[in-house]
């Protein structure tokens, strides 16, 4: 399935929370979605629990 058919079916889900539901449902369903998301990439194997609590490196210690 590619990126466009994907944001097509979430912004449909988003459509219809909103239109059906209120701004609150629609709040709601964009929260799980990101949570979703950062739970299907960390089971992906694309991110590490480490990644959100270290700091990045800049590169420009002195």
């Amino acid at each position: 399935m590619s990126w466009a058919v994907l944001g097509l079916i979430v912004g449909m889900a988003l459509g219809f929370a909103g239109y059906f539901g209120g701004f609150g449902a629609f709040l709601l369903v964009a929260a799980l979605g990101a949570v979703g998301f950062v739970v299907g990439r960390f089971l992906d194997g694309d991110l590490e629990p480490g990644e959100f609590f270290r700091p990045r490196d800049r590169g420009d210690r002195r």
